[in-house]
């Protein structure tokens, strides 16, 4: 009777051994005084920061959702791990944590070393922009889960904050100054709308959009704004990180009830890919399904508004009016 290995079964033990060895010295760079141990053992450690009274520990994970699949198709992987560490870390900068460590989850059909290898160098510099450590990871090979050269991403990231400003009520009152800092594209939201409109209107990836290939516009990876959070969280009441659900869903869930946000539509400096995209959605549905150019959205006092936008390299987008009734949403006007 003829016996199997694991490798006819489609692992290939050896080709995970060997994304491990060369990806070392790519996860060491994001290393600080704070990494305790090495690579290799079973989960990763991390010693508190000093200076906290009351440090409280904020968690956040997500994955990069549709856009892998053109990622996929255009064989156009360098991003994809920087959008992954972005839709983790913007998520823990609106609860004022500052990002720590970060781990991330790959899972294929049938490991490529070189794909993978060009996705953690993603991740790594995405990690290296938060200013977090990536302490541990998971390649995970899984023949008849997944097909060909699918793959799929996920991460964790964990942060710090004072629980104190954990627990406090939102800072946010009528007169506050709404400031957009504007995204570097679609970010991570919204492909599978992207993918209806390329596929029913056979527009081609490879199609020239302001002088460059459609794809590389599609695939700019997620900005991140921990740095700015970090220099200016002092003037900041709260911040809203625009994913799915976009201007409209999103802001409201930093506002306290009885406050609308109000924004004028001339105010948002919207990016030429949504432009081009506009005309193939319906105006209610676009702002719930893109972020329009912002990738994040600050809260402030009003006389601070002007000389914080300048800093954030944002603009004013609007202000918070009272609601007479207890609850909280975006005007757009």
């Amino acid at each position: 009777m003829q016996k199997l290995s694991y490798k006819d079964s489609g692992v290939d033990i050896q080709e995970g051994n060997a994304l491990v060895e060369s990806l070392k010295s790519l996860v060491k760079s994001t290393f600080n005084a704070n990494v305790l141990g090495g690579i290799g053992s079973f989960s990763g450690a991390y010693a508190l920061p000093q200076g906290y009274k009351e440090p409280v520990i904020l968690a956040a994970t997500d994955g990069v959702g549709t856009k892998l699949r053109l990622a996929i198709e255009a064989n156009y992987l360098e991003g994809v791990g920087i959008d992954l560490v972005a839709m983790c870390v913007n998520d823990l900068i609106c609860n004022f944590a500052t990002p720590l460590f970060f781990l991330d989850y790959y899972a294929t059909g049938k490991l490529d070393k070189t794909k993978a290898l060009k996705v953690i160098e993603g991740i790594v510099q995405g990690c290296l922009e938060a200013e977090c450590a990536l302490i541990g990871g998971e390649s995970a090979e899984m023949p008849g889960m997944y097909q060909d050269k699918d793959f799929d991403l996920a991460g964790f990231a964990v942060g710090i904050a004072e629980k104190s400003i954990i627990q406090r009520e939102s800072q946010a009152k009528v007169g506050d100054v709404l400031i957009a800092l504007p995204s570097s594209g679609i970010h991570s939201n919204g492909y599978s709308l992207v993918r209806k409109i390329l596929a029913q209107k056979a527009i081609s990836l490879d199609s020239l959009f302001e002088g460059k290939p459609l794809i590389e516009t599609l695939l700019t990876p997620t900005k991140i704004y921990v740095k700015t959070f970090k220099a200016h969280q002092h003037k900041i009441k709260a911040l809203a990180h625009i994913t799915g659900g976009g201007l409209i869903e999103n802001i409201p869930r930093c506002l306290p009830n009885g406050i609308n946000a109000l924004i004028k539509k001339s105010h948002i400096q919207t990016l030429p890919i949504f432009d081009f995209l506009a005309p193939y959605v319906d105006e209610s549905d676009i702002y719930r399904t893109f972020n329009m150019g912002i990738g994040m959205v600050i809260i402030c006092d009003s006389q601070d508004a002007n000389s914080l936008a300048r800093a954030c390299e944002g603009y004013i987008l609007g202000e918070l009016i009272a609601n007479k009734h207890d609850t909280k949403e975006v005007i757009l006007a």
